[in-house]
């Protein structure tokens, strides 16, 4: 049963990813304007946030979080990976490396937060650990990132859709690629960077879940750890409210303290 209902998830996620490639090669790199005034004045001495998007993930899908964030007095921005995250990814990181350059000149920043959802999440930890980010980030907090890859994306072959469709970023996220093997080689948790992991049990993408985590001194935060009635979903962690109280309590080094109930 859940091996049809993964099928399932997986075909149309990569329906979706073939429709959108026609346009991803048009996508900006940064659809946020790093000079742009926040909506809400910031908290004192608090760095700027990038919201991080996933595969596919086009801007506007992260504009709740990042709505969220400058409600809490952020400065957010939301960075939208190029070709909507298909193409490889040590290249995302490196154009993820200019738009931080550039959140910090337009801001006066020395450091800037980084909440990365899916696929996100490896673009910003390879521009941590390969790229010198270590320098320029003070928090990485991940939702749903496969760390350790997903058999979601090993499935696409199975399913007969050949190598990840011919994707590159799903051939990459596959468990035991050479881009995983490399990017978890040696220390998870480079550099004075806080790491913090999120998931849920109820992720469609992100298989084993457990996956979703990694080592050497990170928080790795399971939802339902905290709130066994919580259903969140691969998506859902950007629009959740509980999810977000786990993320605003990273963002000042707090506690654990998810919020069951919040909306």
């Amino acid at each position: 049963m859940l091996l049809r209902k993964t099928s399932l998830v997986v075909s149309l996620a990569v329906a979706a990813l073939i429709a959108s490639a026609g346009t991803a090669t048009a996508a900006p790199a940064a659809v946020a304007d790093p000079a742009a005034p926040a909506a809400v004045a910031p908290t004192a001495a608090a760095n700027p946030v990038i919201v991080v998007g996933g595969l596919s993930g086009v801007a506007v899908a992260y504009e709740p979080i990042a709505a969220r964030l400058r409600a809490d007095g952020y400065r957010a921005f939301i960075y939208q990976l190029p070709g909507l995250g298909l193409g490889d990814i040590p290249a995302s990181a490196r154009a993820f490396a200019t738009y931080v350059d550039q959140v910090r000149a337009s801001t006066g920043a020395t450091t800037v937060d980084v909440v990365a959802h899916s696929e996100g999440g490896l673009v910003s930890r390879y521009y941590l650990k390969r790229l010198g980010g270590t320098a320029t980030v003070g928090r990485y907090v991940s939702l749903g990132t496969p760390q350790y890859g997903t058999y979601v994306a090993n499935i696409v072959a199975f399913l007969g859709l050949g190598n990840c469709a011919g994707i590159v970023a799903c051939q990459q996220m596959t468990i035991g690629s050479a881009f995983l093997a490399d990017l978890n080689a040696g220390d998870d948790t480079p550099g004075a960077v806080r790491y913090t992991t999120i998931r849920t049990l109820q992720d469609e993408l992100v298989r084993p879940t457990g996956n979703a985590v990694v080592n050497d001194g990170a928080t790795n935060v399971l939802i339902q750890s905290y709130c066994p009635l919580r259903v969140v979903g691969h998506l859902g962690l950007v629009l959740d409210g509980t999810a977000y109280t786990i993320v605003r309590g990273a963002l000042v080094d707090g506690p654990v303290r998810p919020n069951c109930l919040a909306l």
